[in-house]
């Protein structure tokens, strides 16, 4: 079952003095483009966060974000209360003023507020990490629901070209023999005696050189092993990929080698659906 790298998760957890957001965004990426925003408490868990993003996502440009909120009555910062008290003492030796304007005046002033770093409580922590883990399995959720849509569009682009390569199969001798009717006709018109015998070998070895059985197979076996890896219970976006240029490569052939303008036609119409299937392609994890 493929899933799709683009995807959208998120978990809100309420503490008893903030509420933390956790957001997830995934696009399509070769590798994990892992870029993460977060509050400066909570930086020494990058590393740890980063190596969970990793193991649970594997590939993608994914964006992880923590957003807090200050629910209650809880500052980092206070009040120097000896500073500013000495801030106000000096201030009335230069002016006069109430107790309040010298009070707006000293808070101004240099170390009149003290900022404590805060240090992470582990059993916060795990409760958070707990949310992380939430809002991953609201990715992956995501990208299963994004998956299956895309699943659905391989197998009928796949069973198009299957369709399309039946119709090949069926023209085939009709192609051939159009071939040999198109050499018959300009030998005649050369109004020369030939070796009949020698052209008779000629003929064959041009025919053969047409010959296209072994692309049919090929490319048949290819969408065979397409849908087989559709059906495993792992996304395999890189090996999906790989089938489909094999898959490539037996069309151009048969393509090159047709020499017929209905079959050309109709291995357009082959390019045509593979092309799209490949665009789709990138986006699988």
């Amino acid at each position: 079952m493929i899933h799709s790298m683009t995807g959208y998760g998120k978990s809100v957890l309420q503490l008893p003095t903030k509420k933390l957001t956790i957001e997830l965004k995934s696009l399509n990426s070769k590798n994990l483009d892992l870029n993460a925003r977060m509050p400066s408490l909570y930086r020494e868990k990058e590393l740890a966060i980063r190596k969970l993003l990793a193991n649970a996502l594997e590939r993608g440009k994914v964006d992880f974000s923590i957003y807090v909120e200050t629910t209650a009555e809880d500052t980092s910062t206070q009040i120097n209360t000896p500073v500013v008290k000495q801030y106000i003492e000096q201030l009335r030796n230069v002016v006069n003023g109430d107790e309040i304007e010298l009070l707006k005046m000293a808070v101004r002033f240099p170390d009149a507020l003290n900022t404590v770093r805060e240090e992470i409580d582990e059993n916060e922590w795990q409760i958070i990490e707990a949310e992380i883990k939430k809002a991953i399995d609201d990715l992956n959720d995501h990208r299963l629901d994004e998956g299956k849509v895309l699943e659905a569009d391989f197998r009928n682009r796949v069973n198009t070209i299957n369709a399309i390569l039946d119709d090949v199969i069926k023209m085939d001798p009709e192609r051939i023999e159009g071939v040999r009717e198109r050499l018959n006709k300009g030998v005649e018109d050369l109004k020369d005696k030939f070796d009949e015998n020698r052209f008779e070998q000629e003929l064959i070895f041009y025919i053969e050189k047409l010959d296209i059985t072994e692309e049919k197979v090929r490319l048949k076996n290819h969408l065979n092993y397409f849908i087989e890896c559709l059906n495993s219970k792992d996304s395999n976006g890189k090996k999906l990929g790989f089938i489909s240029q094999e898959m490539g490569r037996e069309i151009n052939t048969i393509g090159s080698k047709s020499n017929y303008a209905p079959m050309q036609q109709l291995v357009v119409q082959m390019k045509d659906e593979l092309e799209k299937i490949k665009e789709q392609l990138l986006n699988v994890l």
